[in-house]
């Protein structure tokens, strides 16, 4: 019986405070109120930015790539990001097939140039050869024909004058053979030229490949941190990745004495950022850890990154401090202090109303409620200076009064006028 009557009474409890605390009258609205500040006022840019080392030892792969025609290369295997390595231990390895490739078309291609030298040699041996006794033939045929002369003497003169045109004619076809001979000579040594340079060319060509791939087992080349290479579209570069023959940078070596953290600003603050400003930072990471650091870069050419619809531009932040605890790719929050007045009265932006170009708020002043004409200074995201209007004293309005009918303006150079 007792169970019976207590859900009742407990229901008829919770009805009547809920009424003592939320109002009778469900039409009335409360109306929040403030007063002006005064203290220091900071205007700032906030970021989110990520960490990195000031400056870095680059771990690069093959230089020559381009010279083999080798644009890209594949990261076959990788250490895992973080690993802390010295001096000439490994760190990559990368694909061989393409340039192993390289290297099968290169020896073919050494193979018949070796093979061309051969030839050419063979046939400059074969045709001086019948060069030289072509002419050893010639001078026989000489000594004949001056042998023919010899016995002429006593010939008719018809026949003596018979056999020196026919001597002559061997002595000048002799001589045009001794000068073909040495044309000949230089046209092979000319050939064999050619082909040795061909063979030496392609020689270069295989040495040079076997050379580059060695280099396609990467070892790091001081001691320190692995950091992975970030590309331009943000991934980060790890197995399976291509490399540019142009900048063949596998991972990085960072200098953890200055960090800098790299964060992006939209557009619309851009304007206001500049070199040499002060900067608050906090690490996600370590919330009760606060760093200071400088503006020292900021882009003048907007990108679109992923993420963002509109332009962003990169700006650098150093960090002053020099923290263990400090690691590349942290994530940090940045405060970029763009302007500071060290004693300014200001209030939130929520109780500016803006009609006819004036800025008004809406003041209490003791009988009624009114609109004061402002005049405004610097503004932040949430709070703008006043420099004329008001006093710390005054009561000021978060919102439009209910019942504005009939309510006075109250200009800074003009007297109270109704509307």
């Amino acid at each position: 019986m007792k169970k019976r009557y207590l859900i009742p009474a407990i229901f008829i409890g919770l009805s009547i405070i809920a009424w003592f605390v939320f109002g009778g009258d469900a039409g009335d609205s409360v109306e929040l109120t403030t007063t002006p500040k005064k203290g220091e006022f900071v205007v700032d840019v906030t970021t989110t930015g990520e960490l990195r080392a000031k400056s870095s030892v680059e771990i690069r792969g093959p230089q020559g790539g381009r010279d083999v025609r080798l644009f890209n290369l594949t990261i076959q295997r990788l250490i895992p990001e973080g690993t802390v390595v010295q001096k000439g231990d490994f760190v990559a390895e990368l694909d061989r097939s393409e340039i192993t490739g390289r290297l099968q078309d290169a020896m073919l291609e050494l193979q018949q140039a070796q093979s061309q030298v051969t030839q050419v040699s063979l046939d400059s041996t074969l045709t001086l050869s019948q060069a030289r006794d072509n002419l050893i033939n010639l001078e026989y045929a000489l000594e004949e024909r001056q042998i023919v002369v010899d016995q002429s003497q006593y010939e008719s003169p018809a026949v003596q004058r018979q056999a020196e045109i026919e001597l002559d004619k061997a002595r000048r076809q002799l001589a045009q053979e001794k000068k073909n001979y040495v044309t000949k000579v230089k046209q092979a040594e000319a050939q064999m030229s050619e082909v040795q340079a061909d063979l030496q060319e392609e020689q270069i060509e295989v040495d040079k490949i076997r050379s580059l791939m060695t280099e396609f087992t990467v070892n790091a080349p001081a001691n320190g941190m692995i950091i992975y290479r970030r590309n331009h579209d943000g991934s980060k570069t790890a197995e399976g990745s291509e490399i540019s023959a142009w900048n063949p940078v596998v991972a990085e070596l960072p200098d953890f004495s200055v960090m800098e953290s790299v964060t992006y600003v939209n557009e619309v603050d851009v304007q206001k950022v500049t070199r040499n400003q002060p900067v608050f930072i906090g690490l996600d990471a370590i919330p009760n850890k606060t760093l200071t650091g400088t503006v020292t870069s900021v882009a003048n050419i907007g990108e679109q990154r992923t993420g963002s619809n509109s332009k962003v531009y990169e700006v650098i932040i150093e960090i002053a401090e020099e923290d263990t605890v400090l690691r590349p790719a942290m994530t940090t929050s940045n405060r970029i202090v763009v302007n500071r007045l060290e004693d300014a009265m200001f209030i939130p932006l929520e109780t500016i109303h803006v009609q006819d170009s004036s800025s008004f708020v809406f003041k209490d002043s003791g009988l009624s409620v009114v609109m004061q004409e402002v005049d405004l200074g610097l503004m932040n995201e949430n709070e703008v200076v006043v420099h004329r209007g008001l006093s710390l004293d005054d009561v000021i309005y978060l919102s439009v009064p209910e019942d504005t009918t009939g309510i006075q303006r109250v200009y800074l150079e003009e007297e109270i006028t109704s509307n």
